[in-house]
């Protein structure tokens, strides 16, 4: 896809451009997550209405699949709604970073609003890349466009995928359900930005069993910040190094 089209284009047809980004490499690596997210719902005993129905309203997959820990889980509603509350906060420096470059002279801080229900990683990186190329007035459209095309296009996938996997066999099933934690690692690793952020991936499941076996229940923790330590020193000692070399 190109945006190398005339600044005439009419608001449509930024929406339709914004539309066909459903089948950018991003788009296509977070479709393939949604399959392991039905898988996972599931596997949890969520019915297919629920489970499309989260996807459309909570949209952001790491919600998402905290929401369902805490439903198989038995958690109150209260303590669930905080725990998805607070791990969409990491979109807070997206939303903040992206609306600015989105408003237009005349955009209305509704349709922002209502825009930035879609802002996640995908969405954030695929309109960074392309903003520059799309006049500010039309940034809203193109963006809508890409966005709710995409949540609509992973909520009815994750209906489908859902009734269909009571009639595949065990082994695609799980290989489905690995798609999830294939995609977070593989759009981390590819939105880092320096060397520390690339090490981090690397030492924090490095971390993992040594803080597994010191303190059970809390190894993720334990592994992310011993994990984060390491690879900030080590991205520094490293990018030193390149500076005097």
């Amino acid at each position: 896809m190109t945006l190398s089209e005339p600044p005439e284009r009419t608001t449509a047809g930024w929406i339709l451009l914004g539309m066909k980004g459903i089948f950018s490499p991003p788009a296509l690596i977070l479709t393939t997550a949604f399959f392991g997210f039905a898988g996972l719902c599931r596997e949890a005993g969520i019915s297919w209405e629920e489970a499309a129905f989260m996807t459309a309203v909570v949209w952001a997959l790491p919600a998402k699949i905290i929401l369902v820990g805490a439903i198989t889980a038995g958690t109150s509603l209260p303590a669930a709604a905080f725990a998805v509350g607070l791990s969409s906060l990491r979109m807070t420096p997206m939303v903040v970073a992206l609306m600015p470059e989105m408003r237009g002279p005349k955009t209305r801080t509704s349709t922002l609003l209502f825009l930035s229900h879609f802002v996640a990683i995908t969405a954030w990186v695929f309109a960074m890349e392309r903003f520059d190329q799309v006049p500010r007035d039309k940034r809203t459209a193109f963006f809508g466009g890409f966005a709710a095309t995409l949540t609509t296009v992973n909520t009815i996938l994750v209906a489908i995928v859902f009734n269909l996997m009571g009639q595949l066999p065990a082994l695609a099933t799980g290989a489905l359900a690995f798609l999830t934690p294939v995609y977070f690692f593989t759009s981390l690793y590819g939105s880092a930005r320096d060397v520390s952020g690339k090490l981090a991936l690397f030492c924090g499941m490095a971390a993992l069993p040594a803080a597994h076996w010191l303190s059970p229940g809390y190894e993720l923790l334990v592994a992310g910040i011993g994990g984060g330590l390491v690879a900030y020193f080590g991205g520094k000692l490293i990018d030193g190094r390149r500076e005097r070399g």
